[in-house]
């Protein structure tokens, strides 16, 4: 079972492996979706950042032990009192560095990076793309591709989602440096 203490992700209780599956029981977290908030509109940069930054301590965790989250979005954060909990890993993957591209394309479109759809194999740096869409979409309402974040935010968020993963932030350490 993965140890782990993060209060930025929801706590596994039990997982049972069978031959083709897994399946694992994780705690319920009530709150509302960050997609819900954002319906009522756009989020300052201080509520951005703090959410942001503890969407990427959970995202340190994963990558740390090898895992890719591959659908950060809005709907995929819910927002526990102060906490921002990233759930929803069925488009997880473990990084495996001997393949040329993911065997399975999964992801949101919108928030997936470009490699996630067969270009090469998507590591920690496919979530910082997602999470440039994320801040994006959180401070104006729309994709960096309709209208880009103001100032400091905006070069945050042309740095995340840039194709070439290469010239991304290196991993969401450096990403939460810049926040």
């Amino acid at each position: 079972m993965l140890h782990y203490n993060c209060c930025f992700l929801p706590q596994i209780m039990e997982v049972a492996v069978g031959q083709d599956e897994v399946l694992v029981l994780e705690e319920y977290i009530e709150g509302d979706t960050l997609d819900y908030l954002l319906q009522g509109g756009v989020l300052t940069a201080e509520q951005t950042r703090v959410i942001v930054t503890q969407v990427c301590q959970a995202l340190w965790v994963l990558h740390t032990m090898g895992a890719v989250h591959r659908d950060v979005k809005p709907e995929n954060i819910i927002l526990r009192g102060q906490e921002a909990v990233l759930i929803d890993f069925d488009a997880e993957r473990m990084y495996k560095p001997k393949l040329p591209a993911d065997t399975e394309v999964l992801g949101t479109v919108g928030f997936a990076a470009p490699e996630q759809f067969g270009l090469s194999q998507s590591d920690a740096r496919a979530d910082i793309y997602s999470v440039g869409v994320l801040i994006n979409v959180m401070l104006t309402g729309r994709h960096p591709s309709k209208q880009m974040a103001d100032g400091r935010f905006g070069r945050i968020v042309e740095r995340c989602t840039r194709v070439n993963p290469q010239k991304r932030y290196k991993n969401v350490q450096r990403l939460m440096a810049a926040l």
